[in-house]
Parts: structure tokens; sequence; C-alpha cells
């Protein structure tokens, strides 16, 4: 088996307004015995847990995982660096790493802010798994919908790659990374499943593309996705329990799909987390 965790973890910041990181580790730990995790809102350092490069922190929690940072954000504050975004930790070999900005078309009045993607290739008991991890704009649709347009242009970029591979280098930058089209999509996206951009992820491939489907709706079709947002938070979340983070799968991945589970009682960020297992026995 092979479970990935995905987690806005908001730096942190519990609905009880403190910082634990601990606590953060302790709710994964109890969730899953997972082989990947990828956060969300991880932040170095800042306004939440001033000093604190929970990067770093969030690697030492794991120490049987290796470490991957995907910042979104990164900029030079005086003399100290700043950054936000996302963060992977697999447990498996990693094989290959990229790390994608997303587009960020300007806005002119519309509060927003870089976006990111981050990509590990992992090698699993079955074979090279494609991992990538989000977190989409919340403030403005015509942003998620370039951001949903791009992580599509990626997967298809993957699957092209695949089919036709480069010629082959035994070493050096020419060798090229392993980067599998059979993939797991993760993260907060930030959309509703009634939106267009959610629809516009599901969207078949003209070029024979994988496609991608919704984890949840490939293990339990027809019921309500259970929810991952405002469970706890309703000053940030007024609207109420919610569904906003997903895991999308290549179509070659249900019939290997085991289990999405979310953790409906943990209060330890203003999302909750979800565990996905993949059997491996083929």
């Amino acid at each position: 088996m092979t479970t990935v965790v995905s987690w806005n973890i908001q730096a942190g910041l519990g609905v009880d307004g403190r910082v634990d990181l601990d606590r953060i580790a302790g709710v994964i730990a109890a969730l899953a015995d997972a082989d990947v995790i990828c956060l969300q809102e991880v932040e170095c350092p800042g306004g939440l847990a001033p000093g604190v490069d929970q990067f770093a922190a969030i690697a030492d929690l794991f120490p049987r995982h290796a470490a991957i940072e995907g910042p979104c954000v990164q900029r030079a504050a005086g003399r100290e660096e700043y950054r936000f975004g996302n963060m992977v930790l697999s447990r498996l070999p990693v094989l290959s790493v990229f790390r994608h900005h997303l587009p960020w078309p300007a806005a002119p009045g519309v509060k927003h802010m870089p976006r990111q993607a981050t990509e590990v290739t992992v090698e699993t008991v079955a074979g090279a798994l494609r991992v990538v991890t989000t977190h989409l704009e919340y403030h403005s649709v015509a942003h998620r919908r370039a951001q949903v347009a791009r992580l599509r242009e990626l997967h298809a970029e993957a699957a092209a790659q695949e089919q036709y591979p480069a010629e082959a280098h035994a070493d050096g930058p020419y060798a090229g990374p392993v980067r599998p089209s059979t993939s797991v999509i993760c993260g907060d996206f930030n959309m509703g499943v009634e939106s267009d951009e959610y629809a516009a992820m599901l969207e078949p491939f003209d070029d024979g593309t994988p496609g991608l489907v919704d984890a949840w709706s490939g293990l339990y079709p027809g019921r309500r996705h259970d929810p991952t947002c405002g469970v706890f938070d309703r000053v940030q979340w007024p609207v109420g329990p919610h569904c906003r983070d997903f895991f999308f799968v290549t179509e070659n991945l249900l019939s290997r799909l085991v289990s999405l589970s979310v953790d409906p009682d943990t209060d330890a960020s203003d999302h909750q987390p979800l565990a996905l297992t993949l059997d491996d026995s083929g």
C-alpha cells in the first residue's frame, strides 16, 4: 500500500489560536502511516510563528522522510528571507523533483499572491508515481482557471514525455529525470465541486493523455464529499463545512484506490487533513 496525506496546515495555526507544529505532526501520525505527506501554507518565518523556520521544523518532526520545499513566495525582507508555500515529505525513494510556478496574471484591485505546484516522483512497489501538491488562488476565479489549465498542461507534458522519451543518456543533466504519467494531484484547490474550475480539471484530453478523475468520486460514487474546510472555523468560513481540498488521480489508478478519508475531528488548522491509500499489489 502507498498512502499520501494532504493538508493545508495554515502555518500550524489551530482554531484555538495556537501555532503548534507538534500537534500537526501528531494529527498526521494518527490519521495514517503516510508514505508521502503534502502540506500547504508552510511559512518561514512569519507573523504566526516569529523566527521559526517551519520548513526545517517540520522536516525534523519527520526524520524518516525526505523533505522537499516548494515555496510560492520567496523574498528578502531586510536581513531575513521569507518563504511561504508547499512542502512534500517522502518516506519512499525520491526519483525527481520539479517546482512549477503557476500563472499569476495581473488583476487590478484584486487581492492575490503567487501560487506554485510541487511535483515529486517517488518509487513505490507498483512503480514510479508522480505526486503533485498545490494551493490555488482563493480571491480570483480567473487565477484559479488559469492555474487549473497549467496543472493540466503539466500533466499532458509528463504523459507526452513518457510516450516519446528523449534521447537516452547515462548520466549528467541530459540523463533525464523519471517523470511518469501515473499521477496523484492533491492540495487546497479553493474551488467547489460545482465550480467550472472543478469541471475543467476533469475534462478529457484529446491527445491520448491519461484522464484525471476525482478519487473521492471514484471510490464513493454518488456520495457527497466530506467537508475539508469550515468545520470548526466559522470566522474565516461563515459558509460552514464544505469541501475544497481534493485528490485527483489518473484513470489507471482507479482500480488501485483503497480508501480516501478525511479527519473530521481535528481543529489544528482551518482545514481537515485527507489520506489517500493505493493498492500496490498490482
